[in-house]
């Protein structure tokens, strides 16, 4: 992974008005645009698969807010203490947050992988991640990185990540296929995504474990933990990446009976 650039100059700038804290925040996004390589090196790849992806058989839950609940709450219960444990995420580890929203947990897996880690946090919708990166810039994490992803591709550079973390969010994704399909070159040997959702129809902001698991599996991931927590209301589940990924065309798409 590229690493991207550093908050330039925050630390002699504490006292940057709101218009300059946005305005330094839209300069790390471009500069991580510009210094980071695609998540697949081969673009004609990219655009293949962006042809033949199958359509998911079930509800996509709509984005209403970038706040799942307060970060008080969360932490009244250790939900990202005890998530992070689960997952195994030490310091000098290299993780994205797909969907950080205000950043409950990337401030916190900023702190857990350390100077030496580094974390990558997304989301797709713009004033979300200016509003993240202007939260990043204000509590000068180093470590961090924000960056605007799309519905169908996180935008994650290649061979980088040893956790990708997707909390109460997959079931607004609205291509999963693709989305997973273009996730899995983000991975380094030995990643993991790790998923906590609830276990509930995804149209009410769940996803039911089984049709996590059949999605995942027709991409070529294999489940290597699984969990309930009711700390977070739902459940814990990683997956590895193993085998060759899959032609677009030749995945088989999950039905609900």
């Amino acid at each position: 992974m590229a690493r991207a650039g550093r908050l330039g100059d925050h630390r002699s700038s504490g006292r940057l008005g709101r218009a300059a804290a946005r305005a330094a925040a839209t300069g790390l996004v471009l500069a991580l645009a510009a210094c980071q390589p695609p998540a697949l090196a081969d673009p004609d790849q990219r655009e293949r698969g962006r042809q033949a992806f199958p359509a998911p058989d079930r509800p996509i839950a709509k984005i209403v807010s970038s706040r799942w609940s307060t970060e008080e709450a969360r932490d009244r219960v250790r939900e990202a203490d005890v998530v992070m444990d689960k997952a195994g995420v030490v310091p000098g580890m290299t993780v994205a947050d797909i969907g950080a929203g205000e950043g409950y947990y990337t401030v916190r897996l900023a702190a857990r992988v350390g100077s030496e880690g580094r974390v990558l946090a997304q989301d797709i919708v713009p004033g979300v991640r200016d509003a993240l990166a202007e939260r990043v810039n204000r509590e000068r994490l180093d470590n961090v990185s924000v960056k605007l992803g799309e519905a169908a591709d996180p935008k994650l550079p290649a061979n980088s990540f040893d956790r990708v973390f997707m909390v109460h969010m997959y079931h607004e994704i609205e291509q999963p296929y693709e989305f997973l399909w273009n996730l899995r070159g983000s991975l380094r040997p030995g990643g993991q995504v790790i998923v906590v959702d609830a276990d509930r129809p995804t149209q009410n902001h769940g996803t039911p474990p089984g049709l996590l698991r059949c999605e995942f599996a027709a991409l070529g991931y294999v489940p290597v933990r699984f969990e309930r927590m009711p700390r977070a209301d739902g459940y814990f589940a990683a997956f590895e990446a193993r085998g060759p990924r899959p032609e677009p065309a030749e995945i088989r798409p999950c039905r609900l009976d």
